[in-house]
C-alpha cells in the first residue's frame, strides 16, 4: 500500500444505533440515508465511507468475540471534524451549547501549535474533536 493513495474511513460501533444516528444526524448535522438497520453511512467532504456506524451487537456476532465498552469518556481514540477557520469553531461551539451536548474540556481553546478546538462526547462517550488549523 501507498499511504497517499489510501482513503481512510472511521467506523463507530454503536450499542444504540437509533440514539447514535440521531445525534450525528440531528445534532451534528451529518446527512444519512439510514433506514433503521445495523449500518449507517454519513455524508462528509471526505467522500464515501469516511464516517459510518455498525451495530455493536451485529459486529461482535460477526467476529465471535465479546465486547466490554469503556465506561465514561472513551479515551482510546477520537474523531476529528475539521472546520475551515477558527470563527467556525466558535460558531459551532455556540450552536451546540444550546443543545444537550457534553463538552469534556469546555470552551474552544487555541493552542501554540496552531489549532483551535473543543471536544464533544457523543451519547456513547466517543470523543469528537471539533477544530480548525486556520485562523482565517
Amino acid at each position: 500500500m501507498v499511504g497517499h493513495d489510501i482513503k481512510i474511513g472511521a467506523c463507530l460501533y454503536a450499542g444504540d444505533m437509533d440514539r447514535m444516528v440521531k445525534f450525528y444526524r440531528d445534532t451534528l448535522g451529518f446527512h444519512t440515508q439510514w433506514d433503521g438497520g445495523d449500518f449507517a453511512e454519513f455524508e462528509t467532504g471526505s467522500g464515501t465511507l469516511s464516517l459510518f456506524m455498525y451495530s455493536r451487537k451485529a459486529f461482535v456476532q460477526a467476529i465471535g468475540e465479546n465486547y466490554v465498552p469503556p465506561k465514561g469518556i472513551n479515551q482510546t481514540f477520537e474523531i476529528a471534524l475539521w472546520l475551515p477557520c477558527f470563527s467556525d469553531v466558535d460558531t459551532e461551539y455556540n450552536r451546540l451549547s444550546k443543545l444537550d451536548v457534553r463538552f469534556p474540556t469546555g470552551e474552544p481553546q487555541t493552542f501554540p501549535f496552531g489549532i483551535r478546538n473543543f471536544y464533544v462526547a457523543d451519547p456513547e462517550g466517543n470523543l469528537l474533536e471539533i477544530g480548525s488549523m486556520s485562523e482565517t
